[in-house]
């Protein structure tokens, strides 16, 4: 059993909590750097939907999970990030200055949205933020001599430096590329937890009233997590589009939001591996289903909604008997194998604490 035994303020803002974390997580690391060398390129690609999804699940997370709100809008944001990054590089611009571009942009909109949107809460917000996403539909289709309305655009191939980078002709290629800013993202986010910015956005999380006791500013905190959550949702819809290579006002529908929203409830809330483990069910259960569904039933009768369905049932039973999550399932394990025997069946039962000023919200 490892005990954390801290003596100051730095050992409780530290990147790893210790040696042993920081060792696993190198260990990690260099185990999917060397991925293209152990499996196919079919399995690449489906690794490398996980980490595209994983960036878009850290992007909702610090809006959701760590700030308290509720956003169906980010597939609007998916496509503002995807969009103008295609277009700044169709303009000239090489990818490494289009894509954090296209991150900044999708950044700085978010935010500007986000001014009167924040003075929602609750269920309120998240229809606004729906809205959002159902405009950005209409709005792809308007705006056909930018973005080709229901023709779509092709995503062009990725040059860095003389490499040349594609999702299909060099899979291996685009799937360290896309490592390589899943780990940017995952450092910056976590960077952002530690900060005091980090710890205005679980304030404003836990309780607006005792937030703003404490002096935090909490329109201008929602405000710049809205901004942080939509640059890095624009960057994982650049590699969204580079990973489908064409893609049009439909790739980026409403159900995508949702889908979203679902993705980091399953994996656990507030929680940097919740997106991880998210993005492992959303890119694998459609693979699952269709092997399933080829060895019950055989591959040629359809079933319509099937993946959905599936989806919706996985939701509410962990919303019913884990609402943490499978990152909170796993925290538990750990956690009773760590204190066995001295783990109770009690230790984790949720207590529910409001304040008066807050019940009806």
């Amino acid at each position: 059993m490892r005990i954390h035994f801290k003596t100051s303020y730095e050992h409780d803002i530290r990147l790893f909590p210790d040696w042993w974390s920081f060792f696993v997580y190198a260990i990690l690391i260099a185990i999917a750097v060397v991925l293209p060398w152990l499996i196919d390129d079919f399995f690449i690609g489906e690794v490398t939907n996980v980490l595209i999804w994983a960036i878009a699940g850290l992007g909702l997370m610090m809006l959701t999970g760590q700030t308290g709100q509720a956003s169906l809008g980010h597939a609007a944001f998916l496509a503002l990030g995807c969009y103008s990054c295609i277009i700044f590089m169709e303009q000239g611009l090489p990818f490494l200055i289009a894509f954090p571009a296209a991150g900044v942009l999708t950044g700085v909109i978010g935010t500007i949205i986000a001014i009167p949107a924040i003075r929602l809460h609750g269920i309120y917000l998240a229809i606004a933020t729906m809205a959002i996403s159902i405009l950005a539909d209409d709005i792809i289709v308007l705006m056909e001599p930018i973005t080709n309305g229901v023709s779509g655009k092709f995503a062009p191939v990725i040059n860095i430096f003389g490499i040349e980078i594609e999702r299909w002709t060099t899979p291996d290629r685009f799937y360290w590329l896309v490592l390589a800013v899943t780990i940017i993202c995952t450092l910056i986010y976590r960077n952002i937890l530690r900060s005091p910015l980090g710890r205005a956005f679980a304030a404003v999380r836990d309780s607006e009233v005792s937030a703003t006791a404490m002096g935090i500013h909490i329109s201008r905190t929602k405000a710049i997590a809205f901004g942080f959550s939509c640059a890095i949702t624009g960057l994982a819809g650049a590699l969204m589009g580079f990973y489908a290579g064409a893609f049009n006002n439909e790739t980026f529908s409403i159900v995508i939001s949702i889908t979203l929203l679902m993705m980091i409830v399953i994996g656990g809330l507030g929680s940097i591996h919740g997106a991880f483990f998210g993005a492992v069910v959303v890119a694998f259960l459609p693979q699952f289903l269709s092997i399933a569904k080829e060895t019950v039933i055989g591959g040629g009768v359809a079933i319509p909604g099937l993946e959905t369905g599936v989806f919706g049932m996985i939701l509410i039973l962990f919303i019913l008997f884990e609402p943490m999550g499978i990152y909170g399932r796993w925290m538990k394990i750990r956690i009773w194998f760590e204190l066995f025997p001295f783990a109770r069946k009690d230790m984790f039962k949720r207590q529910k604490s409001y304040l008066k000023t807050e019940r009806l919200r």
